[in-house]
């Protein structure tokens, strides 16, 4: 099996956005970042990889991790503009394609994998959850979600036998560059960006969703508590909004809410979902598009997007292979 670096890109800025301040998010600092990064490499290192590339960023949060563990790996940052948007993530991903990376590893909620897939979309990517809204990433020990990266580098397993492609929403836009999202794309009725992350249920329009997570937060919640949609499922979701008929759900770490919604249907895989503005087309949580009005819009589900690894299938591969196990270099202690 092919062999190559593990990249790793940890956002700086993810956990830390306006949902702190309108509903009761978590803060991820960076020194826990850190932190969990320093595990990460330790397990992939445990697992046979020896070579990582990285994206750099102002507070050193690979740099230095990478520091304390450089006798026992190479590490390279890449180039980065850091501009602290999410255009450092996005460029730092097209980098380690370039690179030949087997996997990479993603500290972040759902905006840093949606960048990273911007710069790479089909990235085979261990998702780490350090960021707000989490249907994307998930909450694993960072020990673990190394090894199973670094059994992926190292060739102990292949990364087709233990990893999915997920689905994607792809948005076409009249006279401008297409987007995505790895969640919901949604309609707004806003005229302008504004702080981005999206917590009034009035303004909804209409949401296009590759998953609907009744146990997740935000628009996949919505979804998942009218029509539950697993990403293993073909298709995606539509969402009509308005009516007087209302689902009460968590928009937001520790804020619910009545959504009026007025229906939810299936949409096949492919089927053009067509929109038009004046509105703001938000992706995976946060409002990033304006819709000039009359300018029209098309979301299709794909699925086209990155190839996430499950990290258990990966340590049970690896366990039933026998790659952990051999033989002591010393007799244990009192034999």
């Amino acid at each position: 099996m092919a062999a190559g670096p593990i990249g790793i890109i940890a956002n700086p800025a993810s956990g830390k956005d306006i949902r702190r301040v309108i509903a009761r998010a978590s803060v991820f600092d960076n020194q826990e970042k850190q932190a969990i990064v320093r595990r990460a490499i330790a397990g992939a290192i445990a697992a046979g990889a020896t070579d990582f590339r990285y994206m750099p960023d102002g507070y050193g949060i690979v740099a230095e991790a990478a520091e304390e563990l450089a006798a026992e790996a190479r590490f390279t940052a890449v180039e980065s503009p850091q501009t602290a948007s999410a255009l450092d993530t996005i460029r730092a991903a097209r980098q380690l394609r370039e690179a030949g990376c087997s996997v990479v590893i993603t500290l972040g909620g759902d905006g840093t994998n949606r960048a990273v897939a911007l710069g790479w979309q089909d990235v085979p990517v261990v998702a780490i959850s350090t960021g707000t809204n989490n249907v994307f990433p998930g909450l694993v020990e960072a020990t673990v979600a190394g090894a199973a990266a670094g059994l992926i580098a190292s060739g102990g397993i292949g990364l087709h036998s233990a990893s999915r492609q997920a689905k994607i929403v792809i948005a076409t836009i009249d006279g401008e560059r297409d987007d995505l999202a790895l969640i919901d794309a949604v309609l707004l009725a806003e005229n302008f960006v504004g702080a981005r992350a999206i917590w009034d249920p009035s303004r909804l329009r209409l949401a296009l969703l590759t998953r609907a997570v009744p146990a997740a937060v935000g628009i996949s919640s919505i979804g998942g508590l009218v029509h539950p949609l697993s990403d293993a499922e073909d298709g995606g979701l539509r969402l009509e909004f308005g009516g007087r008929n209302a689902v009460y759900a968590p928009i937001a770490p520790g804020l619910y809410r009545d959504v009026p919604v007025a229906s939810a249907t299936i949409v096949p895989e492919g089927e053009p979902v067509t929109l038009q503005g004046p509105g703001v087309l938000a992706f995976d949580g946060e409002r990033e598009r304006v819709l000039k009005p009359g300018q029209e819009a098309t979301l299709r589900v794909e699925r086209s997007g990155p190839r996430v690894v499950d990290i258990e299938l990966a340590l049970r591969l690896a366990a039933c292979n026998g790659l952990f196990r051999g033989e002591l270099l010393e007799e244990p202690h009192g034999n």
